[in-house]
């Protein structure tokens, strides 16, 4: 219960849903949408002094952070790689985000926060590529291709996802009566529903 807790006071902090507790954020019973102000004896009042262009950077930079559930090192590693890219940066470090193999569970519909896709990934649940694969945060491509275990098939969870009617997104293939998907290609910036501004987190990292 305790952890729980606190994912709702991080949706407070950052002043909107980050959707870190699956149906409950769509729900009434979301905590931002009861308390729409930040944790603490001063969050009601507001009285919260003028953040800095840094706070506000930092605070960018750990709403994604906290989105995606990764740790310091971890998004310190990602953001490198995509500075060394090709690409955007940012939209580059969004991109690597998104291919991981938590996130792509999530978002064919598998689980209902990334949290609870990390914690079946974690229980061997899903292979890729016909390989059962334990490691949430693996990097995954276009053309790999995602199921549940042979295994896990029959679990309640799983004949209960089988009757739910959930909308594709454009760069996944997600089949839930036969528990599978595959990735099709990359996602475009435009494609992804998150209110993030990743230059500001460039910005951050290049001072």
């Amino acid at each position: 219960m305790a952890k729980d807790v606190k994912q709702c006071e991080l949706c407070r902090r950052a002043g909107e849903k980050l959707f870190l507790k699956g149906d409950r954020c769509y729900s009434a019973k979301c905590s931002i949408v009861k308390r729409p102000y930040a944790p603490g004896e001063h969050g009601v009042s507001g009285g919260r002094r003028k953040i800095s262009d840094y706070g506000i950077q930092l605070r960018e930079k750990q709403k994604v952070k906290r989105t995606y559930g990764v740790r310091e090192a971890q998004f310190s590693n990602y953001y490198k790689k995509a500075d060394r890219s090709q690409g955007v940066t940012g939209e580059e470090l969004l991109k690597m985000l998104e291919m991981r193999f938590d996130n792509i569970i999530y978002r064919m519909h598998f689980a209902s926060s990334r949290k609870a896709a990390r914690q079946m990934i974690d229980h061997g649940h899903f292979s890729i590529n016909g390989k059962k694969v334990n490691i949430p945060s693996r990097q995954l491509k276009p053309g790999d291709k995602v199921e549940v275990v042979k295994s896990s098939l029959k679990s309640p969870y799983f004949e209960a996802m089988k009757k739910e009617k959930q909308e594709n997104v454009e760069w996944l293939l997600s089949d839930p009566q036969n528990l599978k998907g595959e990735i099709k290609r990359y996602p475009e910036r435009e494609e992804l529903d998150l209110n993030i501004n990743e230059q500001l987190i460039v910005e951050l990292y290049s001072k």
